[in-house]
């Protein structure tokens, strides 16, 4: 298989299934729960203050910053998801931590454009505390930015224990 083809493979796949789960679960919100209201299932209201399914949207960034941006978000959303095309396959492949930060950034870029795109805004349901409503998208880039970071500092390691031993070898 050519490597290009086998890396798109690996690139997409995981990436279109997340963007399906996504907007499942952002298309299971709106039609089953109107707008500005909450849910859970019965026996758990005590739950409410702490997690809960809303229906909101947001038509700007991440944590509702930079409303009726989505011009703007669309365009960098467009952007975004071509640099990761471009660079994915030139990326090595043992290094699974920036691949898999990608496939991830990937993923929470296209489910949030489709919104964009389809709606002109993103439907956000997940509810956790007072913390800003968000989605399956908006979890997959978060994760993506955590296993991103996470890839940095174990290469970081690395390269200090390289450099150790090498100059442990050298005395």
């Amino acid at each position: 298989m050519n490597r290009y083809l086998r890396d798109y493979l690996i690139l997409v796949l995981p990436a279109a299934v997340i963007v399906a789960f996504d907007q499942c679960t952002k298309w299971l919100v709106r039609t089953h729960l109107p707008f500005d209201t909450m849910w859970l299932p019965a026996g758990l209201s005590w739950l409410s203050p702490y997690a809960r399914i809303v229906n909101w949207s947001n038509s700007g960034a991440a944590f509702g910053s930079f409303q009726n941006g989505n011009p703007v978000f669309t365009a960098l959303a467009i952007l975004v998801i071509g640099l990761i095309f471009y660079y994915f396959p030139r990326i090595e492949a043992r290094d699974w931590t920036l691949r898999a930060a990608l496939v991830l950034q990937l993923a929470g870029a296209a489910g949030n454009l489709v919104d964009r795109i389809l709606m002109g805004k993103v439907t956000d349901f997940i509810s956790i505390g007072t913390f800003p409503v968000f989605n399956v998208a908006d979890s997959s880039i978060s994760v993506g930015v955590v296993i991103l970071l996470l890839g940095v500092w174990l290469n970081e390691r690395a390269e200090k224990k390289a450099a150790a031993a090498r100059i442990d070898v050298n005395s």
